[in-house]
Order: C-alpha cells, then sequence, then structure tokens
C-alpha cells in the first residue's frame, strides 16, 4: 500500500470527521486532533487516515507500513503504538491481527479498521484519562526512572531488546479503571505491550489478576483447555458455589 499524499490525508480525515460527529460522538469516543500546536500532523490522526483510506473499503496494514509511514512525518520514530490505542482505549474499531479479535481474521502484526459508525465492541468510556506531563515526572522519578516491571532505564539500552533505547510509557495497572494517577506505574514500550488488556499490575509490575474483558476471557479459555481434568472439576464445583447452583 503506497503512502498517503496531504490532499488524501485531508480528505480521509475530513471524512473520519464526518462519521465521527454522525456516530461516534454520542459512544463517548473522545476527537481526534489533525494537528498539533506545533502544525504537525499528530501520529493518531496519520494512523486514522492510513487505516480509513477507501473507506468504507479498507485493509489490513501491517505495523511495518504504518511506521514507514509515519516517519516521513516524524523520522526519528521507532515504534508506532497509535493503532493500538486508538482500539482498545480511543474505542476506533480497530482490529489486531496479533491481539486475535474475534471477527475478521488478518495476519498477526496487522491491523484493519472495521468501521466508523460503531467503537471497538469492549470499549469503555472514560477508561483513559491521562495524567500530565508533570506528574508523570514525578512518578518516573520515583520509580528511578526505570520500568517497574523488566528495570530497563529511560534512555539507555533496553534490557531485552538491547538494540533500542528504552522508553517510559504510563503504563496500565487496572485497565478496566481509567489512566490516572494510583492507577498508573510506568512501563517500557515492550511491558507495555498489546497484551496488557489481559492482566492487571500492582505497583511493583508484577501481573496479579487476570482483566476482566474479552483478553482476559480468552486467558482463562486456553488455561482451561490445557489444565487437568482434576483442576477443571474443582472449578466447576467452585463456580457452582459461586453462582449458588445445585
Amino acid at each position: 500500500m503506497q503512502n498517503l499524499s496531504e490532499q488524501e490525508i485531508l480528505q480521509t480525515f475530513n471524512l473520519i470527521t464526518q462519521y465521527y460527529e454522525k456516530y461516534l460522538k454520542d459512544y463517548g469516543i473522545k476527537p481526534t486532533k489533525l494537528k498539533n500546536t506545533n502544525g504537525q500532523y499528530t501520529k493518531d490522526a496519520l494512523v486514522l487516515a492510513y487505516l480509513a483510506r477507501n473507506y468504507p473499503n479498507t485493509r489490513a496494514v501491517s505495523k511495518a507500513q504504518l511506521t514507514d509511514f509515519i516517519r516521513a512525518f516524524y523520522p526519528d520514530v521507532s515504534d508506532v503504538q497509535q493503532a493500538r490505542h486508538l482500539s482498545k482505549q480511543g474505542g476506533f474499531y480497530i482490529i489486531s491481527g496479533t491481539r486475535g479479535d474475534i471477527g475478521v481474521k488478518i495476519p498477526a502484526g496487522h491491523y484493519q479498521l472495521i468501521t466508523l459508525e460503531k467503537p471497538y465492541p469492549s470499549f469503555k468510556p472514560d477508561r483513559r484519562s491521562g495524567i500530565e506531563s508533570a506528574d508523570f515526572e514525578e512518578l518516573k522519578k520515583e520509580y528511578d526512572y526505570k520500568c517497574a516491571t523488566c528495570g530497563s532505564i529511560e534512555g539507555e539500552p533496553h534490557n531485552i531488546r538491547k538494540n533500542e533505547k528504552t522508553i517510559l510509557q504510563e503504563g496500565h495497572m487496572n485497565p478496566s479503571l481509567p489512566l490516572e494517577i494510583g492507577n498508573i506505574i510506568p512501563q517500557c514500550q515492550v511491558c507495555n505491550r498489546p497484551d496488557r488488556d489481559r492482566w492487571i499490575y500492582d505497583k511493583t509490575g508484577r501481573v496479579i489478576e487476570i482483566v476482566d474483558s474479552d483478553d482476559g476471557k480468552r486467558v482463562v479459555e486456553k488455561y482451561f483447555k490445557r489444565v487437568s481434568t482434576n483442576t477443571k472439576e474443582y472449578f466447576l464445583e467452585f463456580l457452582k458455589k459461586l453462582l449458588k447452583l445445585k
């Protein structure tokens, strides 16, 4: 898929805006800005425009394609996360092949915009509010500028991906609750990964529970497929008591 021209970006974003006002606004999805205060296209707008190209006849797009497109405007970008953020957190109906979304099957490492008339199925309005950059800077300082989960230090080579510099992001401890102070830990770009909507973290970055979400359900399903019959029978009795079944 070729890159979009300036005219195509504007035309596609105008189309997205029209659908947003007509359909998505009422679902509590927040609008996406076309440009930032410096007059640059925002990464969110660019990714949405790329995924919405030729809408409604959209196609699956690889993360590599998205990254190459964004680099035309942000040459130093190394890891484009906007498609992931725009879907489960932003509410746009964008599916992921890696995440294994139910519905249209696309290859791993690809994204596809399904519709601009409905939100992502498990989207919860106002779940992500974010915090001021100064507040996040203070939080990172409390953690000695280290990822709470793997310990990689901001700005230095990543502990696992040695060829990448560590970038600390706002890690969502419990995705079912708003992204705000008390529910945020600093996590690197690796630990703050696509499967984070499966887990609930504590302040030390350890997984302590499974999220009540579509991803969480898939984790439980896989667990029950591989455990022993004895374990399945144990949980069957547990559920009967929990649901007060005879």
